[in-house]
Parts: C-alpha cells; sequence; structure tokens
C-alpha cells in the first residue's frame, strides 16, 4: 500500500492539491465536515424515530422519507470528498490504521443505511409500528448511531495514528 500512496502522489491531481495545499486540503475537509454533519443528523433523525423519542406522530416510512434522501445525498458527498482527500494526502491517509478502520466502518455504517431504507420501502406495510417496538431494533439503531460517532472519532485519529502502536504502520509525527 505504501508504494501506491507514493505512486499517487506523484500524479497530477494529487501534485495539484499539494501545491495548492493552503486552501484546498481546508476546503475539501470542511465540505467533508459538513457532509459527516448531516450524516449524523440524518441517522440521529431516524435513530430517535426507531426509538419513539421524536416524531411518534409520524410513520417510521415518513421519517425516512424525510431524512433518507439527506443520508443518502451525504453519503456521495463524503464519497467524493474522501476520496479527494486521499488523493491530496495519499501518504498520510493510506497507511493508517485509523483511516482503513474507518473505511470499514463507513462500509457498515452506508451498507446498514441503504439495507434498512430498501428493506422500509418493501416491508412498510407489515412492519409498521411493530418493528420499532422491538428491543433488538432498538439496540440496532443504538449501534449504528454509535458507528457514526466512531468513524468521526476515528477520521480526527488519522493525524495521530501512532495512538494505535504496532498495530499503525504510520510513523511519529
Amino acid at each position: 500500500m505504501k508504494q501506491f500512496a507514493l505512486w499517487l502522489s506523484t500524479t497530477a491531481p494529487s501534485v495539484f492539491i499539494q501545491e495548492h495545499h493552503a486552501w484546498t486540503i481546508p476546503a475539501i475537509q470542511s465540505v467533508h465536515i459538513v457532509g459527516i454533519a448531516f450524516v449524523m443528523g440524518s441517522v440521529l433523525m431516524i435513530d430517535l424515530r426507531i426509538l419513539g423519542w421524536a416524531w411518534v406522530d409520524q410513520t417510521l416510512r415518513q421519517t425516512v422519507g424525510r431524512f433518507g434522501p439527506w443520508l443518502t445525498g451525504s453519503l456521495w458527498l463524503l464519497l467524493a470528498t474522501g476520496i479527494l482527500m486521499v488523493i491530496g494526502e495519499p501518504t498520510r491517509e493510506l497507511i493508517t490504521f485509523s483511516f482503513w478502520l474507518k473505511m470499514v466502518l463507513v462500509a457498515v455504517g452506508a451498507l446498514v443505511a441503504v439495507l434498512f431504507q430498501r428493506a422500509l420501502r418493501r416491508h412498510d406495510q407489515q412492519w409498521g409500528d411493530s418493528l420499532v417496538a422491538q428491543p433488538s431494533i432498538k439496540a440496532f439503531a443504538i449501534v449504528t448511531f454509535l458507528v457514526w460517532a466512531f468513524v468521526i472519532v476515528l477520521g480526527r485519529l488519522i493525524a495521530y495514528d501512532y495512538v494505535w502502536g504496532s498495530w499503525s504502520p504510520a510513523p511519529r509525527q
């Protein structure tokens, strides 16, 4: 992976971002942070409905219909800005344990979001309020929120990846 990161750092898009580092990286990171805020907000709103703490006057389908598009759009935004950050700083991103653990959790979180929205569209009439009454679904909602919270923490830890000790190949900064 280190060889790939070194090669990527010499490509034209990477060199452009590196040469304009003073404004491009902070701009990309800012948009990325806004994207994660929308993801967290959307997940939180859906989870609050599942837990019965908000929007109890709406069906789960209505709540997901309201916040699902924001979640989906934000995930696409995160993908685009994440790719740009990797292109701009490949040796910082691609050789850290925090980055790869974050990517696993992002994949899990995105997969859960997609599967949940699809399943809800297919089984809305059958699920109704019975789904949100199940303790396992409520626990699942909490776990989903925690997955995204860990994504945020791991994103921040990329800069401090040496905290993982021997698990991380990243050099101490």
